[in-house]
Order: C-alpha cells, then structure tokens, then sequence
C-alpha cells in the first residue's frame, strides 16, 4: 500500500474504482429518483437542477439509472471475473502440475474456445442461454476462464520444478497440500493483475451485450442499453448516450490503471526500477 501511494498510475486507477464501486454499493442513497419512474413531462429534458444529467426518453433521471446502472454492469463485471477464477485457476494448477494426456486434452480444447473472438463467442453463448443477467454473467465467465486457465498453467510449469516443491514431492506430501501450500502463493500474483484487467474486459463484454438486447431485460438500467436507446437521440438528446458512455470509459480505465499498476508494483523486477 504504501508502494502504491507514490505509483501514480495504480493509486488513479484505485480512486477511479473505488468511487465506481461506492457509486453501487450506495445507489439507493444517492439517486434522487426511481431508475424506472415515468415522467412525461419531462421526456428527453436537458440537464438541469432537478436532473442533473436530463432525462433519457421516457423521462426517467439519467443520473438515477447511471447509479443503479453501476450495479448491473459492475456487478456483472466483478462477478464473472470471480466465476472464472474459481474454475480457471484449479484447472490451470491441476493441468500444469500433472501433465501428461490431462495437460494435452484440456490444452487442445482451450485453444479452440479461443480461436473465436471472445464477444462473437459471449454473443453465441449468451443467445444460447437467452436473456438474463445470470446468463450474462456465465457467458462472459466462460469466455474468460482460458485465459486464466492457461496463465496459471504457464506459472505452475516454471514453478513445479523448483527445489521447494520437489522437496516437498520427495517427502511425501500430498499432491493437493504441495498445490495448495507451495505452488498456489507463487502463482497468485499475476492472477491478480489479470483478475483487474479482466473485470475491465468483462465491462466491455457485458455492454456489448446490452447495447444489442442480449444483457439485463428492460427497465433494468444498464449502460449497455441505455448507450443503445441514446443512440436514437444522439442530435437532439447527446447527454443520453454521453452519460452513460462516459461511465463505460471510465469503468475500464480505472481497472485497467489498476491492473497495470499492480502488475509493476508486484513484478520484483519492476518494482525495483521504481
């Protein structure tokens, strides 16, 4: 912490996420209106006093949905990421660790899912799954799991043949204790910083997903959707699509800052130029 209070790129990148996540976690206090109340009076108005951000085309507040909007794209983000993790990294240990016909099958079908592009194959995904934000979720979560996979796997390998875990093999111990007490803690930190990276990516993927009706069904607030209704606007309304795509922006920004940052502040070499 101290390291990352004089890193200029990490501590921007952490302020940038932390006041995204307060943004969500305390969206009930902050907004000023119901994210789904309909004003007709107000339709497609300007900022002002009482909206500060205008209202989009149904009237309802722009600055309330963005709030609850932080909630579903950053929600969504942070928890496909966290889905990943739990079925990428055991089989990035266990593969890289074991080898063998194991290391090669799973390897094989790892690069076939990334040969597709990852937003055509969370679009296929989530059209299979239909319309949700759990299924939003799962399809972004799939979509991610290789990459972690195979970067824990690239770890492990370099790691597995180190004196320490060879020690501990020739004691006797088990092969889940040497995974879990010897291998895991010097694999974590560039799973962190990819885990950063990757809450970015997948805010990018879950809009992607909104903006063309495959993300969060209506009257949910999510930017995705509310960049795609702005769109229709866009000459006489462009607070409705600039709002909403200025939160995407910055969503990705401050976690890629972020990861970036960690990655120098946890790399030893690095670190030390610092």
């Amino acid at each position: 912490m101290r390291r990352m209070a004089v890193h200029r790129l990490a501590l921007t990148g952490l302020v940038l996420v932390i006041v995204e996540l307060a943004m969500a976690l305390f969206a009930p206090w902050l907004a000023s209106f119901d994210p789904s109340a309909i004003d007709s009076r107000a339709m497609l108005a300007g900022p002002s006093a009482a909206h500060p951000l205008g209202t989009d085309d149904l009237g309802r507040d722009l600055l309330s949905r963005l709030l609850y909007g932080a909630r579903v794209s950053l929600g969504i983000g942070v928890t496909s990421v966290l889905l990943a993790l739990a079925a990428g990294v055991p089989l990035g240990l266990i593969t890289g660790y074991l080898g063998a016909t194991v290391d090669e099958a799973l390897m094989r079908l790892l690069d076939s899912v990334m040969a597709l592009p990852a937003l055509v194959l969370a679009l296929t995904i989530a059209a299979v799954l239909r319309l949700g934000v759990i299924n939003g979720m799962l399809a972004i979560a799939i979509v991610l799991v290789p990459i972690f996979t195979r970067l824990v796997r690239g770890q492990v390998l370099s790691v597995k043949h180190t004196e320490y875990v060879q020690a501990a093999h020739a004691l006797g111990v088990p092969t889940r204790l040497i995974l879990a007490r010897h291998v895991l803690p010097n694999v974590v930190n560039p799973v962190i910083v990819q885990a950063s990276l990757g809450v970015g990516f997948a805010i990018i993927i879950e809009s992607s997903l909104s903006f063309i009706g495959l993300g969060a069904p209506p009257p949910t607030p999510a930017w995705g959707s509310m960049v795609q209704i702005g769109f229709q606007y866009l000459e006489i309304a462009p607070w409705f699509v600039l709002a909403p795509a200025t939160m995407i922006f910055l969503a990705v920004l401050g976690f890629n800052m972020l990861g970036d940052g960690l990655r120098d502040l946890l790399d030893p070499m690095a670190r030390a130029r610092l």
